[in-house]
């Protein structure tokens, strides 16, 4: 079956004869959507995202624990094995949202193609980590902040965070896109910039004059000792590193959320899929490789501060603190400067998937059904209202006893973002087997991913694997502690009564693979781009962006109105 074979079924359909968007710029009257969200994400914009939403400040500071743990060669190894687990993902995720771009992501297609408990699991599973991530995000703001004084107000800091994200959200998803344009921009530079310091530095281009090179990799070595000794514990410290980096890279979640509102989400969603791969290979890879270099992994200031619980400045980050043992000045000043960015772009973020998974949600009848009403931009304005209520969390980091709390809730939902990527391998096996059950041609998708199913196999696997035993140092002698395993483990059993719960409340089944409805949307999604341009390529769409060209368009269009 070819998806085209449905275009009938499009053209008879009362639910696509009204225009859904009220934008300006739809001239068309061919719904963007179905569910009252635009499509204004352009190429420029969704590239931008792809890459603002893999670089958060884990790579920057948390890093450090893979290299005190592992040292830097399980560090750089662990950082590549896991780059290539996810890249089985993205293969999974690449094909379903190129496909079917389609509001709420991969939450949408859970519930679509494997089962409707399934699709509740999966969207209150990534609502909760995304809307308990901001308050946090806020809270490990104020203390980037502390690098250059302690007398800022933390509810000072807390107001301004929440009043930016709401200006930014609540008008237009466009806006939302601009503004995590420049705020990518920014850890672009960052990361590139300590590109940079590595390998100047290391070829002797500082102040000390010291061509240091790969010195730490001899001495202290390049494979550290984590809980017992031997090769034994240099297994242990690579799976440190290992369980480090899983927290570390991410990626096909964000390009899946924001499909449903991309611009000719066919080859934007299409590019920034494909460009995930080298992606992992520059930021991840590379970055581990120049941590590796710049610090070793028994550096006293290190251990000292990530020991101490002081992972939320840049003070923390092995390159400020390579940066201090070779006495370079201003560099650490404006690497923070570049973490505020990063940890604000982070907040802003998840402010946006947790309203648009929550919307999702509604979408499905899996929350209130008033959460489906967006305002004339295509802002889910209640599933927004409901979000902003999180980051007033915020605030209990004024009182140091409610901000240890805070950190607490934060660290109860990280295995969420491992259970995402198993949801992702699980729908595509879903879906591959209706494929085959239906005799649909593969051959006829947009893009379809390398060496499936077995990939998203593979992919399943690994990703069990990584989540059910990524907790295992609670479980030996002498390291048993209750607040670690639940922090660990949490989620893992949340998730599970959440899809028996809704199982047993709504009887719902399995889907089927002959019964599975794979035309779905994508009739919509046709037509809707049989009326768009083709998006101009991400380098030409920058040159077009810089140039003021959006502008003299809109003067234009203006101008041909005035005259009509």
């Amino acid at each position: 079956m070819n998806p085209k074979d449905a275009s009938k079924e499009y053209d008879n359909s009362p639910t696509l004869s009204r225009p859904v968007s009220d934008d300006p710029n739809n001239e068309t009257g061919v719904a963007e959507n179905l569910d009252g969200l635009h499509r204004q994400l352009n190429n420029r914009q969704i590239q931008w995202i792809a890459i603002g939403g893999s670089i958060g400040t884990a790579l920057f500071v948390s890093i450090g624990w893979g290299l005190i743990e592992g040292g830097p060669g399980s560090l750089f190894i662990a950082f590549t094995l896991y780059s290539l687990q996810l890249a089985l993902v993205n293969s999974c995720m690449a094909e379903l949202s190129i496909y079917m771009p389609v509001s709420g992501g991969f939450v949408r297609l859970a519930g679509h193609w494997v089962d409707d408990a399934f699709g509740f699991m999966a969207g209150w599973n990534f609502f909760l980590y995304e809307a308990i991530l901001i308050p946090f995000e806020i809270a490990a703001l104020n203390v980037v902040l502390t690098y250059w004084s302690d007398n800022i107000p933390i509810a000072a800091v807390c107001i301004a965070c929440i009043v930016l994200y709401a200006i930014i959200n609540l008008f237009a998803v466009r806006w939302y896109g601009e503004s995590e344009f420049w705020l990518s921009s920014g850890k672009l530079i960052l990361i590139f910039l300590m590109f940079g310091f590595t390998f100047v530095t290391m070829v002797g281009g500082n102040p000390q004059h010291d061509a240091y090179g790969f010195r730490y990799w001899n001495k202290p070595g390049a494979f550290a000792e984590y809980v017992t000794t031997g090769t034994l514990g240099r297994f242990e410290g690579f799976l440190g590193a290992f369980y480090q980096a899983s927290f570390t890279i991410v990626g096909p979640e964000y390009i899946s959320m924001v499909a449903g509102e991309a611009i000719y989400p066919t080859k934007t969603i299409k590019q920034a899929f494909k460009t995930v791969y080298w992606r992992f290979g520059v930021f991840f890879i590379v970055s581990s490789l120049c941590v590796g270099i710049v610090l070793p992994y028994n550096d006293p200031t290190l251990n000292g501060l990530l020991n101490g619980g002081d992972t939320g400045t840049a003070a923390a980050s092995p390159y400020v603190i390579a940066m201090q043992n070779l006495g370079i000045k201003v560099l650490p000043d404006v690497t923070n400067a570049l973490l505020v960015t990063s940890i604000f772009s982070a907040g802003n973020s998840y402010v946006y998937c947790a309203s648009r998974s929550l919307h999702s949600l509604s979408l499905q009848g899996q929350a209130p059904k008033f959460l489906r009403k967006t305002t004339k931009g295509g802002v889910p304005i209640w599933c927004f209202c409901i979000t902003m209520l999180f980051p007033f969390l915020s605030f209990l980091s004024v009182s140091g006893g409610a901000s240890e709390a805070l950190k607490w809730l934060a660290n109860l939902t990280q295995a969420s973002q491992l259970i995402d990527y198993i949801v992702m391998c699980t729908i595509y096996i879903f879906f591959h087997r209706a494929c085959a059950a239906q005799n649909f041609d593969r051959r006829t998708l947009p893009y379809r991913g390398w060496y499936q199913p077995y990939v998203a196999y593979v992919g399943l696997v690994l990703m069990i694997l990584t989540v059910a035993t990524y907790g295992y140092t609670v479980f030996l002698p002498g390291w048993w502690d209750t607040g670690t395993f639940f922090t660990f483990y949490t989620m893992v059993f949340v998730c599970p009564v959440f899809f028996v719960g809704w199982k047993l409340v709504k009887k719902t089944k399995f889907v089927k693979p002959h019964e599975a409805d794979l035309i779905w949307q994508r009739p919509a999604i046709e037509a809707y781009e049989a009326t768009c341009e083709p998006p101009k390529g991400i380098w030409e769409d920058l040159a077009y962006f810089l140039s003021c060209g959006p502008i003299r368009k809109r003067k234009a269009r203006k101008s041909e109105g005035a005259m009509a």
